[in-house]
């Protein structure tokens, strides 16, 4: 599983420059709200049949004032680390720092188990670098994660779900060992932006079928002005200026 977690992620990124078009309503994809799709990037919504969102609630009274209390307190936090060398000392590590990606995650493997067990705003899952013409990595957001055992009322007790819109990627068809390449096709059978979503069809092709990988997620972008793209879905626009 940690090969094809590898690949899982080697995948999203190299698809992050190059993805393939796939139409919305697909299985797997939440389309409670009818903006789903639109206020997505086209990388995000390339994953539709594998892609769950948290519905949004309505609004509560204070909702939007932790969330932006919790932003600020984030934003202060991670103001060193616009010198991507401190992210790297302070024990965040480069996911596949080969591959040219427009937006670069650091990720912080004792911030990522905490995050299972509890939330701490200052300390997120991971680090969002934007590749620039001026800078290989500037600072733009992080990713929180939680437990992918997490029930919807727990995420919500971290960020109201009235304001933010958490994800997880599901209905996950492993590749079998010889097949593996297929992840990386312009169409693939496979993987996160593959045409298999189900169990049935997962087998008959000899695959694995996950019905969910990795752990919730949900990135933040401090830098924007406007708080409503702070939580934005659309990771394919920089969100730092």
């Amino acid at each position: 599983m940690l090969t094809c977690a590898a690949l899982v992620l080697t995948t999203l990124l190299g698809h992050a420059e190059q993805p393939h078009q796939q139409k919305g309503g697909m299985p797997g994809m939440d389309m409670s709200g009818t903006d789903d799709m639109s206020s997505m990037g086209p990388s995000m919504a390339a994953m539709a049949g594998h892609m769950y969102l948290t519905p949004l609630r309505p609004k509560q009274s204070g909702d939007e004032a932790k969330a932006k209390a919790i932003v600020a307190q984030l934003k202060a936090s991670i103001e060193r680390y616009k010198d991507y060398r401190k992210a790297l000392k302070d024990g965040y590590v480069i996911a596949n720092p080969s591959l040219k990606q427009p937006q670069y995650h650091f990720i912080n493997q004792a911030n990522t188990r905490e995050a299972d067990l509890r939330f701490d705003p200052i300390r997120p899952t991971a680090l969002l670098y934007r590749r620039t013409p001026m800078l290989e990595y500037k600072l733009e957001g992080v990713m929180y994660t939680a437990s992918p055992d997490a029930t919807e009322d727990e995420l919500n007790e971290r960020i109201p779900l009235s304001v933010a819109r958490w994800h997880r990627h599901i209905n996950f068809c492993e590749a079998p060992e010889d097949r593996a390449k297929d992840y990386l096709a312009s169409r693939p059978k496979f993987g996160m932006f593959g045409s298999i979503n189900s169990k049935e069809a997962c087998e008959a092709e000899r695959g694995v079928f996950h019905p969910y990988v990795f752990t919730w997620m949900l990135h933040v972008f401090p830098y924007e002005d406007n708080f409503k793209d702070v939580f934005s879905l659309n990771d394919d626009v920089a969100h730092v200026h």
